[in-house]
């Protein structure tokens, strides 16, 4: 029996019990293949020496300092790094603890610089179905996971409504144009805009890429330049959570310099710490910076664990190891790799009606019917077969169900690591291949 609350009460998971690169050793002696990074974390893979070496050597000398009285070198060292040559206008870093505490804390900045500049009417913020922002209350407000706030649902804030999102498989239409799409997008946002009362809209918030919940779906061509327009019309803020998909994960540090537009906060997590230690973060426009300079002088928020100096150190090193070693190339180079097997693989299967994504962050979606995209019954349950029947092949993989509206369809994601090699991505398709239809025979 164990006495920690897993996620789940009936199946207590397997114990890791080591780990290096992509393998995840077992007590039982088998070995996983990582194909994940967990949730899209473990972006150097495991036990990196020189991650090791810098938390090592900071636990010796300063494991913590409270935020409330001290900085440390880490944490300005890592704001340095991030945003020390103002990359799209951010000028500041905040440190947090993870993903969930990114959001909450850039929905709280948003609101309390129009309060800052006087417009304390704006409390309202506009996000997308199908997104995810986080499980704290705030978070999963904003976010569109149905499955997720379902239990929630009386807690979460009315401050938050959503409209639809860039899905180009399953919401534009056949005779649509890509940029007719867009425009539809952009005047449903205008509509919400509209519906609110546009002078109460603090900001919108999206994912550049859509992680777990939509299985790394991008954008249309134009989306984001015409949601920053909608935004900038009406003096809203433009919120971009790159928790997921961020700190190199698509070929780019950021993956709003492959839309054309940049956030006024940008979140980050996953990849910013690699799974080292949890850290997360905001980056901050110089502009929101200077409205609380000349007014309050404080961010009306906090936590113990801010820019937590072992975290920092953690990150940073992360961050050197990715520029120093050229990561981002073997993302772009593994990544191309990775869409041109998945599409050899699954590109004709009957069962697969969608294969998407950018750099080390694809996806795809399973139908019942490719031609009608008719979705397998939710009561299959066939992403957890396929979760299981992965594991069983010496895999982990992110498969996740309620693709469609939080309820129906199936899609399993695949983030691994940056430093995967050729031979790696060839393995991992070839046993997600086998799940995939070991699990479809599974329900006839």
């Amino acid at each position: 029996m164990s006495h920690l609350l897993h996620r789940g009460l009936r199946d207590i998971p397997p114990q890791a019990v080591s780990a290096e690169g992509l393998i995840v050793r077992l007590a039982d002696g088998r070995e996983i293949i990582d194909a994940s990074g967990g949730a899209a974390v473990s972006c150097l893979g495991h036990g990196h020496p020189r991650v090791i070496a810098a938390l090592r050597a900071q636990v010796e000398t300063l494991p913590f300092a409270y935020n409330g009285f001290f900085t440390t070198a880490p944490a300005e060292a890592l704001a340095d790094r991030l945003v020390g040559a103002a990359p799209g206008g951010l000028t500041h870093a905040y440190f947090v603890s993870g993903g969930s505490e990114a959001n909450e804390a850039a929905i709280k900045l948003a609101r309390q610089y129009f309060v800052e500049i006087g417009q304390t009417q704006r409390h309202r913020f506009i996000a997308r179905r199908q997104s995810y922002h986080g499980n704290t209350l705030g978070a999963l407000s904003a976010g569109g996971n149905m499955a997720r706030r379902a239990l929630y649902q009386p807690l979460l804030s009315d401050a938050f409504s959503h409209v639809s999102p860039a899905f180009a498989y399953r919401g534009q239409e056949p005779a649509q144009s890509e940029a007719d799409y867009v425009a539809r997008l952009a005047a449903e946002l205008e509509a919400e805009f509209q519906r609110v009362g546009p002078d109460r809209v603090a900001a919108f918030i999206a994912e550049p890429v859509v992680g777990a919940t939509l299985g790394a779906a991008t954008a249309p061509a134009g989306y984001f330049q015409a949601m920053r327009a909608v935004c900038d019309r009406h003096g809203a803020l433009l919120l971009l959570d790159e928790v997921m998909c961020g700190m190199g994960r698509t070929g780019t540090l950021h993956a709003w310099e492959q839309e054309g537009v940049a956030p006024d906060i940008q979140m980050i997590a996953k990849g910013l710490g690699g799974g080292y230690q949890p850290i997360g973060g905001i980056l901050i426009s110089g502009r929101i910076i200077a409205a609380l300079e000349a007014g309050s002088g404080a961010f009306a928020h906090g936590h113990t664990y801010l820019a937590h100096a072992t975290a920092c150190a953690a990150a940073l090193a992360v961050q050197q190891v990715i520029a120093d070693d050229d990561l981002l190339a073997n993302v772009r180079a593994m990544g191309i790799r990775l869409d041109d097997r998945l599409r050899a693989r699954f590109g004709n299967h009957a069962h697969i009606g969608d294969v998407r994504g950018r750099g080390l962050f694809q996806a795809i979606e399973l139908v019942a019917d490719r031609d009608t995209k008719t979705p397998f019954d939710p009561g299959l349950r066939l992403h957890e077969r396929i979760k299981a029947e992965a594991f069983a092949r010496g895999m982990a993989c992110y498969p996740m169900g309620g693709t469609i509206d939080g309820r129906r369809g199936d899609h399993v994601l695949l983030a691994p690591p940056y430093i995967a090699t050729g031979a790696e991505i060839d393995r991992i398709v070839e046993i997600l291949g086998e799940a995939v239809d070991a699990a479809i025979w599974s329900v006839g």
